[in-house]
């Protein structure tokens, strides 16, 4: 396979190089858990060049949805010998994780790949889990054409923040990601969680034991021990209240997810919590970007905001306005979220109609406010920005 079209000279030479090349333009600074794992990276992107797993959908095995047909198409892990072991990044939060992996998925020569936050890639599978059973009524058993269909758009596939606290998804991972393997998928995953404590201290945790084991063979876990939190260094150094609501602190909002991110724009994500999605329209590394109304002119409530605060480390939040008596169940559900981003050390970037003491000044339930003011204040706070977030 010939190198990436449009890859810079470095990045087609693979991720090593372009690291290198980053440190020497001066957009990094020299880190050597970074430089092991980038040398760690570039030897599996060696052994990913041209690689092509055929995928073998049902209708290639005589179709159907029988047993007989189910037997033939499935294959033990130990029999893709051709498949190279992927890689479990693990580190605290900012080390640079996820950039490292970035580079590497740019440079992947691989036809097949695809990089996408675990969370979604989770939410998709339930998805699709749901239209099978609909379209097969009383079939037998939904994993294998899952693992069809996946294998069927990526051979690589790149998970940013691996994380599991849904018991849903610890009831498929073993046999999904088994059913993968053996279809010769490669995974690169980062994680702010050694792989011995996924879903640790949660109920049927043992049955989750064998997919742990799994993971430990088909991925080399390297622990990414740099020395600087790149992350907080990021957000310590950027304004986070912007007022008045204008275009200014439009622009400024827009700077400041681009700086937290490395993107322009985020992707949708969606948030199950109690049976419910919560939509989030823009997020990417982390990092979610919402409107006041979104978050606060619907009828949310504290497990909405607990989901939000725990899987985001920083929320950039659009057009919190003046309240008071007139609006007052926004100013309660307000009032709520700002707890959970608190309890939760998430960062708050926000532009808004005032200062957080003039936000609820007068009327009805305005001292109630006065803790609040008081947090977004302190929130705002370099010792507070320095926090790590809390899961």
């Amino acid at each position: 396979m010939d190198a990436n079209p449009g890859l810079s000279p470095a990045a087609a030479e693979g991720p090593l190089a372009a690291y290198r090349a980053r440190l020497a333009a001066g957009t990094l600074k020299p880190d050597p858990a970074q430089a092991r794992a980038a040398e760690v990276l570039q030897e599996l992107w060696r052994r990913l060049r041209g690689y092509d797993p055929k995928p073998e959908p049902a209708a290639q095995n005589g179709g159907g949805n029988g047993l007989l047909s189910r037997f033939f198409r499935r294959k033990p892990v130990e029999e893709a010998p051709d498949a190279p072991n992927g890689l479990y990044l693990v580190g605290e939060v900012g080390r640079g994780k996820s950039m490292l992996m970035d580079l590497f998925f740019a440079c992947a020569e691989v036809r097949r790949k695809k990089r996408i936050h675990f969370h979604q890639f989770m939410q998709d599978c339930h998805q699709r889990i749901h239209r099978w059973k609909q379209a097969n009524p009383g079939g037998e058993d939904p994993i294998p054409p899952l693992a069809d269909s996946i294998v069927a758009e990526a051979a690589l596939l790149c998970f940013d923040e691996f994380q599991v606290h849904d018991i849903t998804d610890a009831m498929i991972l073993g046999r999904l990601f088994e059913a993968l393997f053996a279809r010769g998928v490669v995974v690169v995953a980062t994680s702010n969680t050694a792989p011995d404590d996924l879903f640790k201290g949660k109920p049927g945790r043992d049955a989750f034991l064998p997919f742990i084991a799994l993971i430990r063979q088909r991925l080399e876990v390297l622990h990414l021990q740099a020395e600087r939190d790149y992350r907080r260094e990021r957000i310590r150094g950027l304004p986070t209240w912007h007022c008045p609501v204008d275009g200014r602190a439009e622009r400024a909002l827009d700077a400041a997810f681009r700086e937290l991110t490395g993107e322009a724009h985020g992707t949708p994500a969606r948030l199950t919590v109690l049976g419910r999605v919560l939509e989030v329209p823009e997020a990417a590394r982390g990092v979610a970007r919402m409107d006041f109304e979104a978050l606060c002119g619907q009828p949310l409530g504290p497990a909405d905001y607990l989901a939000l605060a725990t899987h985001f480390h920083t929320l950039v939040m659009d057009g919190i306005p003046r309240l008071g008596p007139e609006n007052f169940d926004r100013a309660r559900r307000f009032v709520t979220l700002v707890d959970a981003l608190y309890e939760h050390r998430c960062k708050l970037v926000a532009s808004a109609a005032t200062a957080p003491d003039n936000l609820y000044e007068s009327g009805e339930n305005a001292a109630m406010f006065e803790r609040t003011a008081s947090r977004l204040m302190e929130m705002q706070s370099q010792d507070y920005l320095g926090l790590p977030h809390l899961t």
